[in-house]
């Protein structure tokens, strides 16, 4: 286990000869909360200027296995479009200076992540932004950007396909024990396969409220969590953001902030997409059985003793089972009908 003063060592002394200045790291804070990576948020002082940067380390195990060159690469491309995310400013595979690869990005100024005692004023405000973003997301070309510089293209006819294998296999590797909703449901999906996807368009991956920042002015100022980030059918990322598992008590909201119709709707609109009703039905008994998936993954780790963190215990049981909750709601007669 490293230390914030082997971090604040090891920052200084890297920084330091990326920037060719001396660099100062006044503060260390360890940001408790992610699953995939360690998180950092270090005060420096540099050429007589306070900043601050968020550097996320690499842990020997994590809630899913993800590459930094990937989600780096995803910040890199998104940060020059009307898309808000921190400004990427290094990646480092090296394990010289913190004993695992890690990036470094700057911070955003006095974030804000917790909609839970915003007014319900505000909670629309960031509702319609969440939204909007997400659609044009979605509307964007991953090729104008150089997603294929860093991802697979897939066809328009196997998004579906290639992340349903995808996600069974990490369930059939993971599993400490059998996982009859889940396998039941991948036999469904298997069997009524969506049309082909509208357009390829890049995924977020992991599109929910908590991986977003925003400032007290209720604007969205970053989008957060890129992990998982690949391209694929835009609608996994909108059927992943109204998972019943973000919604908290109130399951007619999307993500705690507005209704599912009115978010899907402005979507459509900032995409220019279409929303098939029963594509988006796969899409959603997709995202939870992905979401299962997840989850045993952060199971298996702990078991094993590959990951302490007892956010990998907690994913592993608590949310396995409000998932598998989720997906026999899914295939109740009155959904199905």
């Amino acid at each position: 286990m490293i230390t914030t003063d082997q971090v604040k060592i090891a920052a200084a002394e890297y920084l330091g000869g990326k920037w060719d200045t001396p660099v100062t790291v006044c503060d260390v804070e360890k940001i408790f909360g992610g699953a995939s990576r360690e998180t950092y948020k270090l005060t420096l002082e540099v050429d007589g200027e306070t900043r601050g940067v968020i550097l996320r380390r690499d842990p020997p195990s994590s809630l899913i296995d993800t590459e930094r060159h990937l989600e780096y690469g995803a910040y890199d491309r998104i940060y020059p479009t009307d898309i808000p995310v921190p400004e990427p400013l290094f990646l480092e595979n090296s394990t010289d200076f913190l004993e695992q690869p890690f990036s470094i990005m700057a911070a955003i100024e006095n974030p804000m992540s917790d909609v839970a005692l915003l007014p319900e004023e505000q909670k629309q405000k960031i509702g319609k932004q969440k939204y909007n973003l997400l659609g044009c997301l979605a509307a964007k070309d991953p090729l104008a950007l150089k997603f294929d510089e860093i991802m697979i293209v897939p066809d328009v006819a196997s998004t579906a396909t290639e992340q349903l294998a995808y996600w069974q296999g990490v369930i059939n590797d993971d599993e400490i024990h059998p996982q009859p909703i889940a396998q039941a449901a991948i036999r469904w999906l298997s069997a009524n396969l969506p049309p082909p996807a509208e357009k390829i368009s890049i995924v977020h991956g992991d599109y929910r409220t908590g991986n977003f920042l925003f400032n007290d002015q209720a604007q969205i100022t970053a989008i957060l969590d890129w992990e998982m980030c690949h391209l694929g059918d835009p609608l996994e990322d909108l059927a992943w953001s109204l998972d019943p598992l973000w919604s908290g008590e109130d399951l007619e909201l999307a993500g705690r902030l507005i209704p599912h119709g009115q978010a899907i709707q402005i979507w459509c609109e900032a995409s220019g997409l279409s929303c098939n009703e029963q594509a988006l039905k796969w899409w959603r008994i997709f995202v939870s059985v992905k979401a299962v998936a997840i989850w045993i993954s952060s199971s298996e780790n702990f078991e094993k003793g590959e990951g302490k963190d007892s956010i990998l215990a907690m994913a592993g049981w608590v949310m396995t089972d409000r998932q598998n909750r989720i997906l026999l709601d899914y295939f109740s007669p009155e959904v199905m009908s």
